[in-house]
């Protein structure tokens, strides 16, 4: 398991990665001045997916991850 300062950079990276810098450091703010609750969101997140479609998805996330 990764410590929490690793998470933390491992998932600003993506952020970043994935946003730009500006768009990365909106986000955290949105979430931090927000009453966002994870438990909830995460709830609905994949409640349109079958289990199969979920693991295709996360298994061609890797495959992309790994080709990289």
């Amino acid at each position: 398991m990764r410590t929490d300062t690793i998470l933390r950079v491992d998932a600003m990276n993506v952020l970043i990665e994935n946003f730009g810098e500006v768009d990365a450091e909106r986000f955290i703010s949105i979430v931090k001045s927000d009453n966002f609750d994870y438990t909830k969101w995460q709830r609905n997140l994949w409640k349109d997916k079958t289990i199969d479609e979920i693991y295709n998805m996360a298994k061609e996330f890797e495959e992309k991850k790994n080709r990289n």
